[in-house]
């Protein structure tokens, strides 16, 4: 018998079994339009057919080109890997997904490299935010060290307007780049900015990253320079069309959200369906204006690929998106808008998590064979050598937590694994790109086998290990902290204490104190050692381990004690992915540093 789509009970990060209340249950079932232990029926419109496997009925076999193979009992031998239709007697059709069952992964994979917030890591020629020319100007510098890859915060678009989201976890799209990444003087024709330029880093003088500010100063910029006449116009239109339907409506969401805000629910009902004649016009209209929204991300297309060239880029998926966001928009038959997911409580979030982000609707992505999905990873993969899945374990199972409920009043709502994962195979096998689940938190069962088995790379963390770097898993992706885990400098010093009490969260001392120990216990030091001395020998027990990847934070290296998130805090409590390191150049020539970069090459 198999698995309901919402589980009546789990096991807790405690390892306590919870029952879910049958009206939590049956309100998120309500929130994916199903009633009360409904279930979805059960569609034949797909279904998984590797290399020489029957086929599961009998009609004419149309490979993803569409070409034409005739009938066929089962899938060539030779046949491509791809979306393949097998069109029945009676013109019903099915797609046939045929992957390589597993993701791409050199043979002998080693090496360590750096894992950065995009937004922190400024340079002097930076306009207030780490942009893209930083990016390939660390890679190179690294790349020349003996780095293999670079892991980069996600670079999705924020919704449109005056005041950028500043997480990067809360994107409006994950399909296209964020403006705010943009290096300014290397957009063609971009001579007549000077002025703009000296504005532009002067905002580096603050620690502190003015979103708003960047913003205005460089859309300022772009549209000087497109008012005056972009050169390579025919390149331009040329990627544009090649781009399709996707980049059509995004160019149109964002000149729609200029004129009535962001948050597309807010909007004149007519603007809020995607295909409707409203937003057909305003493609008519504001022809001008849309146009300048698809060459923007010409223009980030371009640099996120010459950022990339000297070392590989492993870029990082969110999980999900900005309900108000234009995924969402476009895509609002397969998201639940009455939900979000989350996290149950555990023993570093009591209360548990709720993200604010809409979960796909499980039967809703299948009936639309899975294009969202397709799209999101395949656009995540653009120019890059690898990709990091935030919260893997959502393509298993995720948290649904009912509008207007706490994050522990939630259910695990179920994902057809099978099928999510052998499109992330297939595409990493185009891509030629390895793929690393980040697989933390409360892990169910048989997952860490199943990614294993899909060569997806685990993430093993100092800081949530019970044992040694000696004993990591080959095949594993490993560090010390996360973005929104405690520096080793913060641990160390007990100034990440200070940072929750000051920005209204309740410290946990006895939290700190474990990951105290456990930083203590990688670097066979006792309590009362160095920082410096715990951070170069952390890192040498790291880069001595079995694991494929070992990533090094800038913040690390720099002994910088203020993490760059902390969860459950939002502006004003706290300057979340706001905080800027030293210059690139500063970080360059420290000698911290360079002896970090010395420990992972040994």
């Amino acid at each position: 018998m198999s698995q309901p789509l919402v589980d009546d009970s789990y096991i807790d990060a405690f390892r306590e079994r919870r029952p879910i209340a049958p009206q939590v249950r049956a309100a998120v079932l309500a929130a994916m339009g199903l009633g009360p232990d409904e279930e979805p029926a059960p569609s034949p419109s797909l279904a998984i057919v590797p290399r020489g496997a029957a086929i599961p009925a009998r009609g004419e076999l149309r490979l993803e080109d569409g070409t034409s193979i005739g009938r066929r009992d089962a899938m060539p031998p030779d046949a491509p890997y791809g979306y393949h239709r097998l069109v029945g007697d009676d013109g019903a059709e099915q797609l046939l997904i045929t992957g390589p069952g597993r993701c791409h992964l050199p043979r002998g994979l080693r090496g360590w490299g750096w894992a950065i917030q995009l937004a922190a890591t400024r340079s002097r020629r930076s306009w207030g935010i780490g942009d893209l020319g930083d990016l390939g100007e660390l890679a190179g510098w690294s790349a020349d060290r003996g780095a293999s890859f670079i892991a980069v915060s996600p670079l999705g678009a924020p919704n449109p307007g005056p005041v950028p989201e500043a997480s990067p976890y809360y994107p409006s799209t994950r399909r296209f780049g964020n403006p705010l990444h943009l290096r300014i003087e290397d957009v063609p024709a971009a001579a007549a900015i000077d002025d703009l330029a000296v504005v532009g880093q002067a905002l580096n003088a603050e620690r502190l990253i003015d979103r708003a500010r960047v913003l205005a100063v460089k859309q300022e910029a772009l549209a000087r320079i497109w008012g005056a006449g972009i050169p390579d116009r025919a390149a331009f239109e040329a990627w544009r069309s090649e781009q399709g339907g996707a980049l059509a409506r995004w160019s149109v969401f964002a000149a729609i959200t200029e004129r009535f805000g962001p948050g597309w629910a807010s909007w004149p009902e007519a603007y809020r369906d995607p295909q409707g004649s409203a937003v057909r016009r305003i493609a008519v209209e504001d022809a001008d204006r849309v146009s300048f929204h698809a060459w923007v991300q010409w223009c980030l297309d371009r640099q996120v690929a010459a950022a990339t060239a000297p070392l590989r880029r492993i870029a990082d998926m969110p999980v999900g998106v900005d309900p108000g966001g234009f995924d969402a928009w476009d895509w609002q038959d397969q998201l639940a808008i009455g939900a979000s997911i989350g996290a149950p409580p555990d023993r570093f979030n009591a209360a548990g998590q709720d993200w604010g982000l809409p979960p796909f609707i499980p039967h809703r992505l299948r009936a639309a064979g899975y294009r969202p999905f397709v799209e999101t990873i395949r656009a995540q993969l653009r120019h890059a050598g690898g990709l990091r899945i935030d919260h893997v374990l959502g393509l298993f199972r995720l948290w649904w937590i009912p509008d207007g409920s706490s994050p522990a009043l939630g259910a695990y709502v179920r994902y057809p694994t099978d099928e999510l994962l052998e499109i992330v195979a297939l595409e990493s096998h185009r891509a030629g790109a390895i793929i690393i689940g980040e697989d933390l938190g409360t892990v169910s069962a048989g997952v860490r086998e199943e990614l294993r088995r899909r060569n997806l790379l685990s993430t093993r963390l100092v800081l949530f290990e019970r044992v040694p770097p000696e004993r990591y898993p080959r095949h594993s992706f490993a560090g010390v902290t996360t973005h929104d885990l405690p520096t080793i400098a913060g641990i160390w010093s007990g100034s990440d204490l200070a940072d929750q009490a000051e920005a209204g969260v309740a410290p946990d001392a006895s939290a700190r104190e474990l990951l105290r120990q456990r930083l203590a216990d990688a670097s066979g030091l006792e309590s009362d050692a160095d920082v410096d001395r715990v951070v170069d020998a952390v890192h040498a027990r790291l880069g001595g381990s079995p694991a494929s990847l070992v990533a090094a934070t800038l913040e690390d290296a720099l002994r910088i004690e203020t993490r760059p998130n902390l969860p459950g805090t939002i502006a004003p409590q706290r300057a979340n992915w706001s905080q800027a390191l030293p210059p690139l150049e500063e970080i360059e020539r420290d000698t911290r540093v360079a002896a970090m970069v010395e420990t992972l090459q040994r």
